[in-house]
């Protein structure tokens, strides 16, 4: 399998989740300009990462390839325990970080696709930031007496562990957040993490544990 990354995007979910399963892998490190790329919109047409070629397979979406990736290795339960429930509670949260979390970040991240009127950038900024304190209060009271959103380790959890990097930089600091601070440093703990960090940004990132 070979992944398609760019440095700080979502796709370091799907990194984390082939290092959880001891997948076989390689990554090829992309640039927004090269994300443009004929060769590379030939393969992914809608131009951003992450992609993923499993021997002429090519799959899209984060979400799709973090399922994918699970589904290949059942062993490590990343949908759950094996029961219809299970899968269904990981699928609904990673339903929702994908469809409402990471769209509430997009406003910050890329204004001028929501707004011609550049003087209205951090007005929108600021709006969109709002949206994703909410999220991440309801994450926080939901990780109170957890340590994982599904109960137990999933493929959920390595796109939760994206966001809040994202929020981090973003938004602002997360010390108020305790349950998720405790999440961030279960992830940070793990070795696998660890290594595709370091894989992506030769270490583990800005400022401490990443």
């Amino acid at each position: 399998m070979k992944l398609y990354y760019f440095p700080g995007a979502c796709s370091l979910a799907c990194h984390i989740a082939l290092e959880w399963t001891g997948s076989a892998y390689q990554t090829v490190r992309m640039s927004l300009a090269s994300t443009k790329s004929p060769e590379y919109l030939a393969m992914n047409p809608n131009g951003v990462v992450p992609l993923l070629d499993d021997d002429g397979f090519l799959l899209t979406e984060n979400a799709a390839i973090l399922g994918y990736i699970a589904e290949l290795n059942p062993e490590s339960r990343l949908l759950g325990d094996g029961s219809i429930r299970a899968r269904a509670e990981v699928m609904r949260w990673l339903a929702y970080l994908n469809s409402d979390v990471h769209s509430a970040f997009k406003p910050i991240f890329s204004p001028h696709r929501f707004i011609d009127d550049r003087s209205q950038a951090e007005a929108l900024a600021r709006e969109a930031r709002a949206h994703v304190i909410a999220h991440l209060e309801r994450i926080d009271r939901h990780l109170a007496d957890r340590d994982w959103l599904a109960g137990q380790r999933s493929i959920a959890d390595p796109y939760l562990f994206v966001m809040l990097r994202w929020a981090r930089n973003k938004v602002g600091p997360m010390d108020r957040f305790e349950n998720l601070a405790g999440f961030m440093g279960r992830m940070f703990d793990d070795d696998a993490v660890l290594a595709a960090i370091a894989s992506e940004e030769g270490g583990a990132g800005p400022g401490p544990r990443g």
